[in-house]
């Protein structure tokens, strides 16, 4: 069972969420980073952190490694914790991390987007607890090493499935809380992804094809708010059915929230958006394509989002092609 006090902590992926988590869990433990595009940066420099809520030119310099197995040959005490913060890209991750996993002991908390991500981590891992998390962090790393923070910082927690203990999950809780961060436990997190699914899997695809922040693509036509209003519907058919009711004010609310920020600045990027821009590869299958199949599972009717689904995939692979090729 994991300990609240000094916890011994792994971030797996730091970019500007795992980053911002790191330097918060660095106030009650000292995590070690596994670093890999950013690795010589962060080993050399450490990070730069500008906060809107923690300040401007935090320092942090963390313990470095390039791997899981690295981070367990420097110290063989087990990992009470591992926060996976990467993005949900592939099915390699567990393999990834598996040699810091001890069974039966370290607690595995996926702080990333999407639905369905849960079930291979189990798979992989029965013996050990799953804490599912909801993340709302405006972050980007730009460049590599610096993090630009916005206004918010918020993590829903919850354990996986939501018939497991809630002993873990709630521990992260306080552990979270303890080190300054904002922390709520729920007794089933799946109805908190689906809703922010919601906004997930209808902006992300939808911006990052049109080249578009969310206020830019309200603005390019008269029916463009009819098109995420379908797309928005179609997912809370799919939650619908597998029990989770999103009210429709929620719906009402995600999408006057987009039209409020027209005519102010233009809009925001969504990270499918940054992505493509940047040349990454994007979430497709955690935030859509999952979606889609359990709506298939339930014989829901999802054409629009299937459409964004198929689009959003083939811009994915080709970014993976230039990727390969260049």
């Amino acid at each position: 069972m994991a300990s609240i006090d000094r916890p011994k902590i792994l971030v797996f992926g730091v970019g500007g969420v795992g980053t911002i988590y790191l330097y918060l869990l660095s106030r009650v433990s000292s995590p070690t980073a596994v670093c890999r595009s950013n690795y010589e940066v962060v080993r050399n420099d450490g990070f730069i952190i500008n906060s809107s809520i923690y300040g401007n030119g935090i320092r942090l310099k963390p313990n470095v490694v390039r791997d899981c197995a690295e981070a367990t040959f420097r110290d063989s005490r087990p990992f009470d914790y591992i926060l996976i913060c990467s993005k949900a890209i592939g099915q390699d991750i567990p393999d990834l991390i598996s040699p810091a996993v001890t069974p039966d002991h370290t607690v595995i908390v996926l702080i990333q987007n999407g639905i369905g991500i849960e079930a291979h981590y189990q798979a992989t891992f029965p013996n050990n607890p799953i804490v599912s998390a909801v993340v709302y962090l405006p972050v980007t790393q730009r460049p590599a090493g610096v993090i630009t923070h916005g206004e918010l910082e918020r993590l829903e927690i919850g354990s996986y499935p939501s018939s497991a203990s809630s002993e873990h999950s709630e521990a992260f809780t306080q552990l979270i809380r303890h080190a300054g961060g904002t922390a709520e436990h729920h007794d089933d997190i799946q109805l908190k992804r689906w809703t922010k699914l919601l906004v997930n899997a209808s902006w992300n695809p939808i911006c990052a094809l049109t080249l578009c922040t969310d206020a830019n693509f309200l603005l390019s036509s008269p029916s463009s708010s009819e098109l995420v209003s379908d797309v928005m519907l179609e997912i809370c058919d799919i939650a619908k059915a597998h029990g989770y009711t999103i009210p429709k004010e929620i719906l009402e609310l995600q999408l006057g929230r987009a039209t409020a920020r027209i005519g102010n600045g233009n809009g925001v990027e969504p990270s499918m958006l940054q992505d493509v821009r940047a040349g990454r590869r994007m979430e497709v299958e955690a935030i859509v394509g999952n979606a889609v199949r359990m709506g298939r599972e339930k014989d829901v009717k999802c054409e629009k989002l299937n459409m964004l689904y198929l689009l959003a995939r083939a811009l994915d692979s080709q970014i993976e092609n230039k990727r390969r090729t260049s």
